[in-house]
């Protein structure tokens, strides 16, 4: 492409299947944040799927908000707001309050301390019974679930040692210490999982 718009092969492979798992659980209208939007074709197509809903997209990186921009610009879709400047490893985060909370493939390609602030973020601008949902790869009882998500693993290690693919356990206490509730699991195509964490009623602000 000859403009600011990245493409991220998988979200062509992915993006409905996610968004069928999100719908359920996703509120028809409010604000949606996403962490991690990367090129912005979620935030794009799941906008264009939810119309009374007002997605939030974010990014650490310049060249993928320039994205995200860029194909706004070029669906047209109109519930999307411009990009924020948001790490999830960095406190405070540069919006105060969502309805929902959206993370793609963010917390195996990040350091655990992204994770981290991930939850302690949500759990800051989440109202009780909201949802903050994650899509990704897990190991689950300390092992992977497919040999294709060990391999992905060794190469994310290779890639740098701090990032991996995370044991589902570690995640959900990880998330129950902030507050969350145990999560619903969905399975998804490629040895995938959609986890959806409520936040609880009850957890301190």
């Amino acid at each position: 492409m000859t403009d600011a718009r990245l493409h991220a092969p998988a979200t062509v492979r992915n993006r409905d299947p996610i968004l069928e798992a999100l719908r359920p659980v996703l509120p028809a209208s409010g604000r949606v944040l996403e962490i991690a939007s990367g090129s912005g074709e979620h935030v794009v197509h799941f906008a264009a799927a939810l119309p009374e809903a007002t997605f939030v997209p974010s990014d650490p990186n310049a060249e993928a908000r320039a994205s995200i921009a860029a194909w706004v610009a070029e669906t047209g879709v109109g519930n999307v707001v411009a990009p924020l400047a948001l790490d999830a490893a960095c406190p405070p985060w540069p919006i105060d309050h969502a309805d929902a909370i959206v993370c793609i493939n963010m917390i195996h390609i990040s350091p655990w301390a992204a994770t981290e602030g991930l939850f302690a973020g949500a759990s800051a601008i989440l109202p009780a019974g909201a949802p903050l949902c994650l899509y990704g790869p897990y190991r689950r009882d300390g092992r992977h679930t497919a040999p294709s998500n060990e391999t992905f693993d060794a190469w994310l290690r290779d890639q740098n040692r701090e990032w991996g693919v995370r044991d589902l356990e570690r995640v959900a206490d990880l998330a129950g210490a902030a507050g969350f509730d145990a999560p619903e699991i969905v399975d998804m195509p490629a040895n995938n999982l959609v986890v959806i964490f409520r936040r609880g009623g009850d957890a301190e602000r």
